[in-house]
């Protein structure tokens, strides 16, 4: 099995930017936000168990997935997170590792956001957190996303606290700075990567 990174970090820590950074240099990476997206397309398994739970006032006139509509529903109840997530991250597990299976490179990078809370770093060699200071993060979630502190705070409270999260952590990337500083992080991780999955 191709030696695998599991890249992760809180909303809106950089964790795209990192992985552009990484794909730039060759390494194949698994967006799971995407495949998690891919699993819930129209005529998908995994789209019609979300009608089944949550019924058809989560879709779109056209039959997608109301994602707005959905998110806004889950993280106001937690039972109904975990019940979406029950459909979702099986999914996302058997995609992964279908491509993981189809790579021929020295190794790969899985960018999972809920890396620690789904248990999918039982499926990598290594974790690599994406870290931001709590004040940064919520600066840019509100931008990003155009959203009020209230549901920023929210969406960062449903995740994995921060310190958990760096205490699953094999490397970390300090975040805060310039994307110079990111870069210069990132590659010399690819480096040490590169090394390990040759030692392995």
């Amino acid at each position: 099995m191709i030696w695998t990174v599991g890249l992760t970090g809180g909303i809106a820590s950089g964790k795209s930017a990192a992985s552009a950074m990484f794909e730039a240099l060759g390494v194949p990476v698994l967006d799971a936000d995407q495949t998690a997206r891919d699993v819930v397309e129209p005529g998908t398994p995994g789209l019609a168990r979300i009608i089944e739970t949550f019924g058809n006032e989560v879709l779109t006139a056209d039959g997608q997935l109301d994602r707005a509509k959905l998110r806004a529903i889950v993280f106001k109840d937690n039972d109904k997170r975990q019940a979406l997530e029950a459909i979702v991250h099986p999914a996302v597990r058997v995609a992964m590792q279908a491509w993981r299976e189809s790579l021929d490179t020295d190794y790969c990078i899985l960018a999972i956001p809920l890396l620690v809370e789904s248990g999918l770093n039982r499926m990598t060699d290594r974790v690599l957190v994406i870290d931001v200071d709590p004040d940064t993060q919520r600066r840019r979630l509100i931008e990003r996303d155009g959203i009020d502190a209230a549901l920023a705070e929210r969406m960062i409270q449903s995740q994995v606290g921060r310190e958990e999260r760096l205490a699953a952590a094999d490397d970390v990337v300090d975040n805060n700075g310039s994307l110079a500083a990111l870069q210069s992080q990132i590659d010399t991780l690819h480096r040490r990567y590169v090394a390990l999955s040759h030692a392995e």
